[in-house]
Formats: C-alpha cells, structure tokens, sequence
C-alpha cells in the first residue's frame, strides 16, 4: 500500500472511543478556545472582505457560518477557518523544526460533520485525526527550512479531517489525501519580510481547498496515489524521506498542543509572561528604561526576534506587530496585557510603543535552543536609568503542556473574548454544549454559533 492508502485505512478505523478520557478533555477546550477566538475575529479587516465576497458570490446554504447565514461548505470552511486564524490567539503545537496551530483545522472538520449531520461525536473523533495528522507530520516532515509554510503538512490534516467527519470509506479518502496534498505545498514567505493579511488566510485557504478537494474524492475523482513517496511527491520535492507508522498511530497529540496565554505568536509567550512579571513586581515605568536585552531559543530569534525572517523593529500593521517580539514586549510593559486591543492600528503607531521597541535586542541563546521545543526558555534584562539591572528567566508559560490550562481559563479568555458579540446565557449555552459535545449533535453547535452576533462597525 502508498503511505496515503496506510493513512486512510486508518482513518476509516478511527472510533471515537479511541480517544482517551484526557484526550477528549482537551479536545474540547481546544475547541471552545477557537471558538472564541473566532468570534472576537468578526470585525477583522480581512474577514469583513471574505464576508462580502461570500455575499457576492453565494453558495448553497448548507453549512453555517458564525455570526449567521449559511453557505456551500467549501465557502464555510474558509470563513469559519478565517475566524479562529485571524487574531492569531488559537493554540499551537511545536516541534522542533515546524510549529502549526492545529485548531486551523476546525472549520473544515464543522462543514463536513455539519454536511453530514454528524454527530459530536463523530466531529470531535475527525477534528483529534486532523490534529493528529498535523502534529505527526510536522514531527516528522517539517518544511519550513526549505522554504514551504506549514499550511503544507496542513492539506493532509484537513483533508483526513473532513473525509472522517464525511464518513468516506478508504478509497475515497486516500484520493482525498492525494489531491490536496498534491495541490497546496504553499510557501513560507507568507511568513516572512513584510507580513500581509495572508499571514491569517494561508490556512484558511488550505482549509477550503482540502474540503472542496475532499467533496470531489466522495464523488469519485482520484488523486496521485503516491503522493507521498511517488517520482517528484512530497518526500522527494519538499520533505525528505520519513516513516510514519500509521495503523500504530493513536489519537493523543492534542494533548502536546498548547493555549496561548497572551495574543501573540507562540514563541513569545514565556517571554511575555516575564516582561509582565517584571512590571508587576517593579512598577516599571517606560521613560525609566535605557535598553532591554532579551535571550530566547533560536526558533523564536529566526521567527520573531529578527533573525532568518525579517527585521522586526519595523512594525506598521497587525499582522508585523503580532509576528515582532520587540513590539509584543514593549506594548506588554506598557499596557500590562496583550490581547486584541493591542493590535488595534492606533496603538501599533503610537510614539510610546514605537520608541519603547526600538530599545529591545533580541538575541540567540544555544543553550535556550538545545532545550527547545520541551522548554520555552527566555530571559528578558531590563536595563534602567538608575543602573538597575532587572532580570527574569522562564522555561515555560501558563497553557505551556507543562502548566496545563484548565477550563476556568480557557473560560475566563473565552468570556473577555465574546461578551461584546452576544448575550452571556447564549455564551453559557455554546460553552456548556462544547463541554458536553460528545452527547450533542453537530446542529445543535451550528444552531448557537450562528446566534452570535454578525460584524459590526467598531
């Protein structure tokens, strides 16, 4: 059999019961993390865009889209898909040469399992098979130092999602696996330079092809059989040779995956968490420092701390403000949070912040990188005018695997993250059914998120 035949076979097998109790826990906070984060997305530039051009363009109404209406679910895939990647606030796995965010996957596995009328459970065994397929792979087939984003090991995982929540035997499945596979190798420089909103759509777009692609396996349409291992595949061309072991694979990797604590990219988290602590303690005033001095491990440096992906002391819109560690730092010192509001255009050009990260150097530790990606490590000196030095070092963060968020967190970030788009009883009652998924049907999910209140003028 291909790697994708081996892949699909075991798709088809998965039950729901073979998620364990732990796994089925943290699968639904993560589900009603990205759910919040979708819905406090609605008045996103780029999404209020997507939302027009789906008026424009129309689709049979199928699937829901959060905040209302219903669209062809390849259309409502993109959109919801949009919703939880935009304030990039979703969670994250890391491995040690590629970090994705699992939870991109949800909008796709929805629209399958809400085309099917599936049942939660059956959602929630297709979205742990997405997240599964997206971590091993990132494991064990990184592409992001050839050049490739890591939305390319993602058309395999929204594909197998989908096709799960779809109900699609094998055949169908691995000629899922195959197209998108073979369709959607896109590249890092989405990630890299000047940013621009396609940093928050790149998967979102992978979401909508995989599930259209998927829609066209159930239909009959093949794929590259060998899309893996094949003359020019995917091992060849971009990834090298790997094995994965398939029908020996189980659904636990979301319990490696991690919440973030602060709205920023993963790999500052433990470095906010410090600058906070810092200001806590000392009560640091912003006209008091003389430099700042961060240390962190070599995949944070080369992503956000100016190193192989850009300057980022240069920071104009959201999207280089949320990828620039100087910026997420200087704006934590100086409001004592990082959460949406900190992305908002009039603050990324106000003179306080902008002069305040200017005084930041990031730097390279190797011994930070050798303990990566079990350990967050970084250090953040902050150099006064009175020639105080104040230091903190940390190794991980609070939604780190190693300090587990539980459901009052996830709670509280959901409630400050949704209470201005609907009333608390219909926030009560999305939260309660996400908790109870596994005796709901996928409808009754729908039914609550398509309540929740549609874009408005901010």
């Amino acid at each position: 059999m291909t790697n994708a035949e081996k892949m699909a076979n075991w798709l088809v097998r998965l039950q729901f019961e073979d998620l364990s109790s732990r796994a089925r826990d943290q699968l639904k906070l993560r589900v009603a993390d990205a759910l919040g984060c979708a819905i406090a997305a609605q008045n996103g530039v780029p999404v209020k865009s997507i939302r027009e051009q789906l008026v424009d363009f129309g689709g049979r109404p199928v699937c829901t889209l959060i905040g209302g209406g219903k669209t062809a679910p390849d259309r409502a895939s993109f959109y919801n898909s949009a919703l939880v990647r935009y304030l990039d606030f979703n969670d994250s796995y890391l491995a040690r040469g590629e970090t994705c965010h699992p939870s991109d996957n949800l909008g796709a596995v929805m629209a399958g399992a809400e085309y099917a009328r599936e049942s939660g459970k059956t959602f929630l065994t297709a979205l742990a098979a997405a997240y599964q397929v997206h971590c091993r792979l990132s494991d064990e087939a990184p592409v992001r130092a050839k050049g490739f984003d890591h939305t390319t090991q993602g058309a395999y995982a929204a594909a197998a999602g989908v096709a799960k929540a779809l109900g699609l035997g094998a055949t169908q499945t691995a000629n899922a696996l195959a197209i998108s596979g073979t369709a959607f190798n896109a590249l890092r420089v989405t990630r890299t330079g000047t940013l621009s909103h396609w940093k928050g759509l790149a998967y979102p777009n992978t979401a909508f092809g995989a599930t259209h692609a998927t829609f066209l396996a159930m239909r009959g349409v093949t794929g590259p059989p060998e899309v893996f291992e094949g003359n020019k595949g995917f091992m060849e061309a971009i990834a090298g040779p790997f094995d994965i072991d398939w029908p020996r694979e189980d659904l636990e990797r979301v319990r490696r995956t991690i919440v973030k604590k602060y709205n920023a990219e993963i790999h500052s988290q433990a470095t906010i968490e410090g600058a906070l602590e810092l200001r806590s303690i000392y009560g640091i005033e912003a006209d008091a420092i003389t430099s700042i001095q961060i240390d962190t491990f070599d995949v944070a440096f080369h992503i956000i701390g100016g190193g192989e992906e850009g300057d980022k002391a240069i920071v104009r819109t959201k999207e280089e403000a949320d990828h620039s560690l100087p910026y997420m730092v200087a704006v934590a010192l100086l409001d004592g949070q990082v959460l949406p509001e900190q992305y908002r255009a009039e603050r990324i050009i106000a003179e306080d912040v902008q002069h305040l990260l200017r005084k930041i150097v990031v730097r390279e530790s190797p011994v930070f990188s050798e303990h990566f990606p079990e350990e967050m490590r970084s250090r953040i000196s902050i150099q006064l005018k009175d020639g105080r030095t104040l230091t903190i070092e940390h190794k991980d963060y609070e939604g780190f695997h190693t300090r587990p968020i539980g459901w009052d967190g996830v709670w509280n970030k959901f409630a400050a993250l949704v209470r201005p788009f609907a009333e608390k009883h219909i926030l009560l009652a999305l939260f309660e059914t996400v908790q109870q998924l596994e005796s709901h049907r996928v409808e009754d999910l729908t039914a609550l998120l398509a309540k929740i209140a549609a874009p408005t003028a901010e």
